[in-house]
């Protein structure tokens, strides 16, 4: 169970309108690597976890990694609310309005729908847990690649707090990690 604050993690500062800006930062949204798949992932693998440290873990994480998908959501509403038609024509935000208007939709920047495929959950703790520092370390160069191409300070300014957020996640799944295998290790006694 989980006590929702109607307020965003990090506040959101949209200082432009720039259709452009948010069809890549949608990949976070709706792509393979993105916030979405992360939250799902790690709420997912909770239940086999064998320890409640990294089950509180992957709890934890996962709940956070929604509200991190509400901020991109966030994000790419607020880039494109006051678009006008001229400035969505040309952009790759244009196919994305013919479909869906200025309504949020699950895809890539690409444009491809997303799909259960992009989460994953074996079963094995040790996996999952490798899975997990993967994901993180790819949303994280997710996030550096699109800082690179914002010129909005407010949204570079998100987006940075979003890349320090999947640096502190790897760590802290690499501690959980280490408590799996330390249980694995440990003799059990019947």
């Amino acid at each position: 169970m989980w006590i929702y604050e109607k307020r965003l993690q990090y506040p959101i500062r949209v200082d432009t309108t720039n259709p452009t800006l948010a069809a890549m930062i949608i990949e976070q949204f709706g792509g393979a690597d993105g916030e979405l798949s992360a939250g799902i992932r790690y709420l997912s693998q909770r239940w086999t976890m064998p320890t409640g440290k990294s089950k509180a873990l992957l709890t934890d994480i996962g709940t956070e990694e929604l509200a991190h998908w509400e901020m991109i959501g966030t994000l790419v509403y607020k880039l494109t609310k006051d678009a006008t038609i001229d400035q969505i024509k040309g952009t790759p935000f244009e196919a994305h309005y013919v479909n869906h208007g200025k309504g949020l939709y699950l895809h890539s920047a690409g444009g491809a729908p997303w799909i259960a495929a992009y989460y994953n959950t074996k079963g094995d703790p040790v996996a999952d847990l490798h899975e997990d520092m993967a994901a993180e370390e790819k949303a994280r160069a997710t996030y550096e690649w699109l800082i690179n191409i914002s010129d909005d300070p407010g949204v570079t300014d998100t987006l940075r707090f979003l890349r320090q957020r999947e640096i502190v996640h790897f760590q802290r799944f690499g501690e959980a990690l280490r408590d799996v295998q330390e249980h694995n290790l440990c003799k059990k006694y019947y």
